[in-house]
């Protein structure tokens, strides 16, 4: 069973890479280098299993800014069918509860939440009502500022169109909100996507979620819909994510990526990029 190994670096850390892509050249049958502005790809595809113990060479070469990602079949051989993307601290660097949060005057008290929700340590869709509970009376017009404050990751649009060269869908599923996840889905040119939807009368946020929460659970589901209806294998799905709220869609996932992530996800996913930018992902599927 082929395997494939890529490698990613900033053009600062070139010398960690080829020291760390060495061993897999007497291993490899074909090769290649993808040199970009941003980053640096060395992928290799190997007609059996790595001699080296992935894992842990991935955990070494991570503390040299060196990413080690594994692709095995079919995703080894196959291009992937359906991309699935977490939003906050993922496709952005912002977390949209954090930046409402801000508008309301209730930051500090709801990053606090926020950060022990994405840690695993409260259950998502009690912590999601306990901070959205905090913008009661919070015009409408205070998220679509948050909208336009959000933060898009680098590369965000470029791994988008890089998919839809691959023939790939790309879809957003967010634990964030509606109003401030649409405008950048039509601006990255996403397929689909899910949020959840603040209650808002008479132009003011009421405190509550409307219908149902999009939670852990709730994401794995997404990707098994998504997948049925795009057709797609879902062993050539990819997920990906950032925070204990992804766990349950990287599990039903073909592969998943933990992307600038915690250390919870880091632990548990297939891949850990932590190369902060989006336009890398590619390289993975670039084949040798």
């Amino acid at each position: 069973m082929a395997t494939r190994i890529v490698l990613l670096a900033p053009p600062d850390r070139l010398a960690p890479l080829r020291r760390i892509a060495a061993p897999f050249w007497s291993q490899a049958g074909t090769a290649r280098a993808l040199n970009r502005q941003n980053w640096w790809a060395l992928s290799f595809r190997l007609p059996g299993q790595p001699t080296q113990e992935i894992g842990e060479l991935s955990s070494r070469a991570r503390s040299e800014g060196v990413d080690v990602v594994e692709l095995r079949e079919p995703l080894a051989t196959w291009l992937p069918g359906l991309l699935v993307s977490d939003v906050d601290s993922t496709i952005t660097r912002t977390e949209a509860i954090d930046l409402l949060g801000e508008a309301a005057g209730r930051a500090d008290e709801v990053a606090e939440v926020t950060a022990r929700a994405m840690a695993g340590e409260l259950d998502f869709a009690e912590s999601l009502r306990a901070r959205v509970a905090c913008l009661e009376g919070l015009p409408a017009e205070a998220v679509d500022e948050a909208a336009r404050a959000t933060v898009v990751t680098d590369g965000a649009r470029e791994l988008v169109q890089a998919a839809h060269r691959a023939g790939c869908r790309f879809t957003m599923v967010s634990g964030g909100f509606t109003r401030m996840v649409e405008p950048l889905a039509r601006r990255l040119g996403a397929d689909a996507f899910v949020a959840n939807d603040l209650e808002i009368v008479d132009g003011r946020c009421t405190g509550r979620v409307l219908g149902e929460i999009v939670d852990r659970s709730a994401k794995a589901r997404y990707l098994r819909r998504w997948a049925e209806k795009y057709d797609v294998d879902t062993r050539l799905t990819v997920a990906i994510g950032d925070g204990a709220n992804d766990l349950d869609m990287m599990a039903a996932a073909g592969m998943s990526i933990a992307f600038c992530a915690k250390p919870v996800v880091v632990e548990t996913a297939d891949a850990a990029i932590s190369l902060p930018r989006m336009d890398a992902i590619p390289a993975l599927w670039a084949r040798p």
